[in-house]
């Protein structure tokens, strides 16, 4: 299993506002996706910065307030699944995934309560 792209994602009701201050220290969005996510649209800003440097900044409008995840892409989702349930992780859909045409995703949960989004983007042949 590989990691193939290790950002912050900023989860916030206000994506703007967020997405402002990265513009202003030098980021730009580069892609913006919205995801269905089951229970509503998600837009996402992906930004990066001349370094190379990554964010991402997700409107969500029903979280009481803004929170930063550890977003990890990987090749291999089942094995990071994995390692990551042995680590006492939970999954904050139970044991299903988002899946898209893109991507298959889950919210994992340390035991302490730091989260990653884990995403496998899928690649058509």
């Amino acid at each position: 299993m590989n990691i193939t792209t290790f950002d912050p994602l900023i989860v916030s009701k206000d994506a703007d506002s967020a997405i402002s201050v990265f513009e202003a220290l030098g980021f730009a969005t580069t892609h913006s996706p919205v995801t269905q996510t089951g229970s509503g649209e998600v837009s996402t800003a992906r930004m990066e910065n001349e370094e190379g440097f990554h964010i991402d900044i997700a409107q969500v409008d029903e979280v009481p307030q803004d929170y930063v995840i550890i977003r990890i892409n990987v090749d291999d989702f089942d094995a990071a699944y994995n390692i990551l349930k042995e680590h006492g992780f939970t999954n904050t859909r139970g044991d299903d995934t988002l899946d898209t045409q893109s991507s298959k995703e889950a919210t994992m949960v340390s035991p302490s309560g730091f989260r990653i989004a884990l995403v496998k983007h899928i690649k058509s042949e």
